[in-house]
């Protein structure tokens, strides 16, 4: 059924000659499909696929809006080709986008360069001033939903949690992507050396918000202090202001943002682990992830 759909979206005389899982997400599964063109050449796009996931309706149409709404901005993303959000044509809710060329570079090496360079995409997001606002962000833990790793410093998660017991402080809001992270930015891998880092892509739009810059910058800050080491989680709000980007004035609500972030990644790590080990990041086991969120909220904390 999926197929059909997707070959009613082709060009005449085209068809599709290969497709590829790709890897990485957590809870869609994305394919990329080669088409045989009609000169005999091919080119590619991508089917995300939500198998038995809740509120995949609004996700997939959340994310034809974006993609729509992306189209012609300075921001690279794919195009959307078609949607099918409910599973009329599909076996399962379904998109259809342009493929990217480029890939998410998890690795250590390179990281120093890679920062400022993300830091400047997530500037360029968040001046995009839509007609129409995108929904409120939403908050993805509660004090009494955070799991406390094993061996933790206790006093420091407990000082966490009683930060996220206030209430979220005032914002003026922006445009957010909501899931800005490595996995999520595609690189231009054909640069010869690190310091020639060039973004190619920005993909999985299916959390846009509207809400503080904070949350977005807090977000990939957890994610670079989990695959790199908790000094890059701090490091990179430093970075986005150098770009040019805003953050709260008072520390103490940046604290909040960046806390909540954190603490939200204490209910999923193994869902983070097991993508990043299938990514090749093959050290990084729940254990070692869940040391290194500990050492972050610790550093947060201090």
């Amino acid at each position: 059924m999926t197929l059909a759909w997707v070959s009613r979206q082709l060009d005449v005389g085209e068809r599709i000659v290969r497709t590829e899982a790709l890897h990485g997400g957590i809870t869609a599964e994305m394919r990329r499909l080669t088409i045989g063109t009609r000169d005999g050449g091919t080119r590619d796009l991508v089917l995300r696929t939500f198998v038995n996931v809740p509120h995949a309706e609004g996700s997939l149409k959340r994310e034809a809006g974006t993609l729509t709404l992306l189209r012609g901005t300075s921001v690279p993303a794919p195009e959307l080709v078609a949607v099918d959000p409910t599973a009329v044509h599909c076996e399962y809710p379904s998109l259809l986008m342009t493929y990217l060329a480029g890939r998410s570079v998890l690795d250590d090496e390179g990281v120093d360069a890679r920062v400022p360079v993300l830091a400047r995409q997530l500037v360029a997001i968040h001046a995009l001033r839509p007609a129409e606002r995108p929904r409120e962000y939403e908050a993805l833990t509660t004090a009494d939903t955070v799991v406390v790793p094993k061996g933790a410093d206790a006093a420091a998660w407990a000082a966490a949690i009683e930060v996220i017991r206030q209430p979220a402080p005032p914002y003026e809001g922006r445009f957010l992507h909501r899931d800005f992270q490595p996995g999520n930015v595609l690189f231009d891998v054909s640069s010869p050396a690190p310091a020639g880092a060039r973004i190619a892509g920005v993909v999985d739009w299916v959390q846009t918000s509207w809400g503080p810059t904070d949350l977005d910058v807090a977000h990939c800050s957890t994610n670079l202090a989990l695959l790199h080491g908790p000094e890059w989680g701090l490091r990179f709000a430093e970075a986005y202001e150098a770009a040019g980007g805003v953050l709260a004035a008072a520390a103490s609500e940046r604290l909040y943002w960046w806390v909540r972030d954190a603490l939200a990644f204490s209910e999923e790590v193994q869902l983070v682990a097991q993508a990043w080990r299938k990514a090749g990041r093959a050290e990084l086991t729940r254990r070692a992830v869940e040391e290194r969120l500990d050492a972050y909220v610790t550093a947060l904390m201090d």
